[in-house]
């Protein structure tokens, strides 16, 4: 149990610290998926649901963009969405990897190492 809460405290730590840039990507992700939703004339909230689902990589296909612009902008939210799941996936890496540091005995860590050399 120590583990994971050592785990937890330092994500929320890591995404403490990157929280101006994952907010930034966020508005930016929302900004991008409004310009799309008046470009194809679609509602506040499906052009925000469009630009999330779109972000993660989801896509389930339900609204899609027709002209060229929204499609261009489509490529810009899913790069910007890729970008954001990479920083959280790498923030979990690292949480990891220092709960492992913090709990683990040193020298198993070590026969760890040797073992895959």
């Amino acid at each position: 149990m120590d583990f994971t809460i050592t785990f937890i405290r330092v994500f929320f730590w890591g995404v403490y610290l990157t929280s101006p840039i994952l907010v930034a990507m966020a508005l930016l992700i929302i900004f991008l998926g409004l310009i799309v939703g008046r470009v194809e004339s679609w509602t506040k909230f499906d052009s925000i649901y469009w630009s999330f689902i779109t972000a993660l990589t989801v896509g389930y296909g339900d609204i899609r963009p027709i002209s060229k612009v929204s499609k261009a902008l489509s490529i810009v939210v899913g790069g910007v969405g890729l970008m954001l799941g990479g920083i959280l996936v790498a923030i979990s890496l690292q949480a990891t990897t220092i709960a492992f540091e913090i709990h683990t005995d040193p020298k198993v860590i070590e026969t760890i190492k040797e073992s895959f050399k």
